[in-house]
């Protein structure tokens, strides 16, 4: 695949669909790469130039040294939107991707059409809990935390029964670099929207899980209520709502998206 290189790092990217469609920036979340997509892939590479690309510290990106911001993180989709001459885009984000979403949404309106915001909450978890994944990850590596985290994504009947992109998804997770993972906990610790989120007035999808237990639909349907005219659905999924609910989430985005029922 083809890489960005931006300014202190560069970003493993895929581009589907027609060069001359609408495009669409999909942003990954924690502990994933660009293939968490893959389940909308075929619908969405249809109707837009899909643009995914996995987040610096994941998959075929760099890790640089740490800790990351998200103000960071958010910049280098606005590099990689630059690097491919794409001067405004639809935006989709999961989890730390929806982190993204949101800050692009604050301070980059001019570059996002329509914003979805998925698994998301505007600030996740205390300190404690993330320095101590933190400290696991740096002390015993991925396989340390792979177990707790795999049941925070998927629903335990998923994780006894895997789909072969679960699986996939578990492979992912272990080879990820455990400096890149600390380095975008630090991101995720650090983030806190909850002041600024009404500041976002891009016409606004907000997706939540019901058995969400990392982003709980209640956090996500905060982040819905503090943009004005935001759109709410709520899905029976854990955290990778457009895994475990994959149809039911790319019926929902497309129907945003385009403006029309599928």
């Amino acid at each position: 695949m083809p890489t960005a290189r931006l300014a202190d790092v560069t970003l493993n990217y895929r581009i589907d669909g027609n060069a001359s469609a609408p495009p669409l920036l999909l942003s990954n979340s924690l502990g994933t790469s660009l293939e968490m997509w893959e389940p909308q892939m075929a619908a969405l590479a249809a109707r837009f130039r899909v643009i995914r690309y996995d987040s610096r510290g994941h998959g075929g990106s760099s890790v640089t040294p740490g800790p990351y911001t998200i103000e960071q993180v958010a910049t280098d989709a606005l590099g990689l939107l630059d690097a491919l001459d794409v001067p405004r885009a639809h935006f989709c984000g999961l989890s730390m991707g929806g982190m993204v979403g949101m800050w692009l949404g604050i301070h980059a309106p001019k570059r996002i059409d329509r914003l979805v915001l998925a698994n998301t909450a505007a600030k996740i978890g205390t300190a404690e809990l993330w320095n101590a994944r933190i400290d696991a990850v740096r002390t015993g590596g991925m396989a340390s935390i792979a177990p707790a985290v795999l049941a925070r994504f998927f629903s335990s009947q998923l994780l006894e029964a895997p789909t072969p992109i679960v699986m996939r998804m578990r492979a992912t997770f272990d080879q990820l670099s455990p400096e890149g993972y600390a380095a975008s906990c630090a991101a995720v610790r650090d983030m806190d929207q909850r002041h600024l989120v009404s500041r976002i007035h891009a016409p606004t999808l907000v997706i939540a899980g019901t058995e969400d237990f990392s982003t709980p639909a209640a956090e996500t349907r905060f982040v819905a209520e503090q943009i004005p005219n935001a759109h709410y659905v709520e899905l029976p999924a854990a955290h990778l709502s457009n895994v475990q609910a994959a149809p039911a989430f790319t019926q929902a985005l497309l129907s945003f998206l385009t403006g029309r029922k599928e």
